[in-house]
């Protein structure tokens, strides 16, 4: 069999390393679908730990192999990378919080929606990084506006305060209320039943509020890779790079979760350390031509993103224990 097409490059990798990777991830999913969560049950927050530890090895795992293969910089643009495409995959905690809540979606079923939103980022990310590499690729110019808009982005989030998304009033709740036919209770792990039309009597598919919560966390996640493409295309513009460390921030997520949404309090300064953090990313983009620079360097790019970000998780640890100590 000839397999010489796999060392065509496509989008400035090779096609037996995009190969590779979609074949890594798929083997990831299947384990933890197949072996690890055969079965629906509740996640604790130990297990959610564990989870999340064996996730983030993987891809600092996958980023020392960047760094081999690839070389230094490369390494340290997806190491980068993964750590911001993270920190901003936390705020998706909050949203996803609130969509279970508002849906009363019972904590058994909850592995369950996030495995399947977990494929349909991958999906997603996929158009919308492949869209934002060409338009980069085609149009240098626009990586001026993704850093710009970072900066905007940022300086919002420091200066601006945020109010708590309305899940009632959600136009496409409100859509596909009217559009489709909606249970209002749950019904197993089940996306979509047959029950009796109320007013026909014939048999009809109902979607139920476990699928309705799983198109909200989806198009939650449009929402927050508008954010997150431009930042990780501020690093750096090659979609190998920008697509992996991306999954790989993404796919620990879902482990992570349930451990995050029993003490997101304690992260309550991480949100103006992630504000400074975008800033800094789209401010070394017009810095690199200021200095005259072909690129800003990674190391110190690398360095500062991990610097402010831990400063943010450490002063919020700090403050939310002596709230914590203070309120017992």
């Amino acid at each position: 069999m000839d397999l010489s097409f796999m060392l065509v490059h496509w989008m400035g990798s090779p096609l037996w390393m995009w190969a590779a990777f979609i074949t890594l991830v798929a083997t990831i999913l299947t384990f933890d679908l197949g072996v690890l969560h055969k079965e629906n049950r509740e996640i604790g927050v130990k297990e959610s730990l564990k989870l999340s530890a064996l996730y983030i090895s993987l891809g600092l795992a996958f980023g020392a192999w960047v760094w081999w293969y690839l070389g230094a910089e490369a390494g340290m643009n997806y190491v980068t990378g993964f750590v911001v495409e993270k920190t901003l995959a936390l705020d998706n905690v909050f949203v996803i919080a609130l969509i279970f809540s508002f849906f009363a979606v019972p904590r058994i079923y909850q592995h369950r929606v996030l495995f399947w939103g977990i494929l349909g980022v991958i999906v997603l990310r996929a158009i919308m990084i492949g869209l934002g590499a060409t338009l980069v690729t085609e149009f240098s110019w626009v990586l001026y506006i993704f850093a710009a808009f970072l900066v905007f982005t940022g300086l919002k989030m420091l200066f601006v305060g945020e109010s708590d998304p309305d899940i009632a009033g959600n136009p496409l709740v409100s859509f596909m209320r009217r559009k489709f036919n909606v249970t209002d209770t749950h019904h197993g792990e089940r996306f979509f039943v047959k029950l009796p039309h109320p007013q026909t009597g014939k048999m009809v598919l109902f979607i139920t509020p476990l699928f309705m919560a799983l198109v909200l966390i989806e198009i939650a996640d449009v929402i927050f890779a508008v954010d997150s493409v431009p930042a990780i295309f501020a690093i750096t513009t090659d979609p190998f790079i920008v697509y992996t460390s991306n999954i790989f921030a993404i796919l620990g997520l879902r482990a992570l979760y349930f451990a995050l949404d029993a003490m997101i309090h304690r992260f309550k300064y991480l949100k103006p350390a992630l504000a400074i953090v975008l800033v800094f990313i789209g401010s070394k983009v017009f810095v690199a031509d200021l200095l005259g620079l072909e690129k800003f360097p990674a190391a110190l790019s690398l360095s500062m993103t991990f610097l402010i970000i831990a400063s943010g998780v450490v002063w919020s640890l700090i403050k939310t224990r002596k709230s914590d100590t203070a309120a017992h």
